[in-house]
């Protein structure tokens, strides 16, 4: 599509010139879509800040928009508990769990919504059901709201930490001390946003237990608590500490260990999941057996 700048409209910032002409998109879109170079200003390329002159051009190229509403799919689960208020699904790796950037389709989300004939609309019809999420390359039991109580119910036992989460890991480098807690304030990566870090002080308050369960001469073999949910938290506490998890390239890991087979993602593992029942406040535990490329890659680093 393209715009005309009027006399009206010189002096004013670009970004702010297409919010007023395109109000059907949000600001941060359109924002995007200029880094993007998207938009051009009289065929050339123009920051958000370029202050527009009566008669400039305006070109926008829009990217796809994602659904305003996810699909069902027929996509196979593994459904390790259900009952009339939640489900507990093992989710494998390279499962993404709902749809965002660059992510429609093939989600868990659109699996679920083809298993089930009603999920949680708490989070609205992108995210049903979705009380927490797991990494992409992060496998094992993640929980599903079926009602909105359930949900409420769930999001609150997460946020209070009652909920008990317990992880497998396979890290690089032999442990200092067969169990400890870290406990640095976690942040977004200023310069890699896909990144997070423990170097600013600015970064939210984040608690990771470990127990070394066995220990090899180049690895250690860990069960991981965690008592809050930071993004790549895990990953990043482990990895300012100097212990990457195993294949985890975003934090420093190799793709490949000499004489391993490559895993092809890195090896974190949702083990176990305990809980209040929403419908009754018993208690509940979860467990899903590891991975099984994970368990081989285990017996894998036993025989070296």
């Amino acid at each position: 599509m393209v715009l005309i700048a009027e006399r009206a409209d010189a002096g004013k910032r670009l970004d702010a010139f297409l919010h007023e002409r395109l109000p059907q998109f949000s600001r941060s879109r359109l924002q995007a879509w200029i880094k993007q170079d998207r938009v051009s200003v009289n065929s050339a390329s123009a920051r958000a800040s370029h202050l527009l002159r009566a008669g400039e051009s305006i070109s926008v190229s829009p990217a796809d928009l994602p659904p305003l509403k996810a699909e069902p799919e027929d996509i196979s689960l593994k459904i390790l508990y259900e009952d009339s208020a939640i489900v507990a699904i093992d989710k494998p790796a390279g499962m993404v769990v709902h749809a965002g950037a660059g992510h429609s389709r093939g989600t868990l989300v659109n699996a679920l919504l083809h298993h089930f004939e009603s999920l949680s609309a708490v989070n609205g019809d992108l995210r049903p059901g979705i009380v927490h999420r797991l990494d992409r390359d992060t496998s094992g039991v993640l929980l599903v709201a079926r009602t909105d109580q359930a949900h409420r119910s769930l999001a609150a036992q997460f946020q209070s930490r009652e909920v008990e989460k317990t992880y497998l890991a396979l890290v690089h480098g032999r442990m200092k001390q067969p169990e400890a807690r870290i406990a640095t304030p976690i942040a977004r990566d200023p310069v890699r946003r896909t990144r997070m870090t423990t170097k600013l002080a600015s970064g939210r308050s984040a608690l990771t237990e470990y127990r070394v369960l066995e220990e090899f001469e180049k690895f250690s073999y860990l069960e991981v608590r965690i008592g809050t949910g930071r993004t790549h938290q895990i990953r990043v506490h482990l990895a300012s500490i100097g212990h990457p998890v195993f294949a985890d390239r975003l934090y420093g890991a190799p793709a490949i260990a000499a004489g391993l087979p490559a895993l092809g993602r890195f090896f974190l593992h949702a083990h176990r999941l305990r809980f209040r029942s929403p419908s009754n406040g018993e208690w509940i535990t979860i467990e899903s057996r590891l991975a099984p490329e994970l368990s081989a890659l285990l017996a894998a680093v036993h025989s070296s």
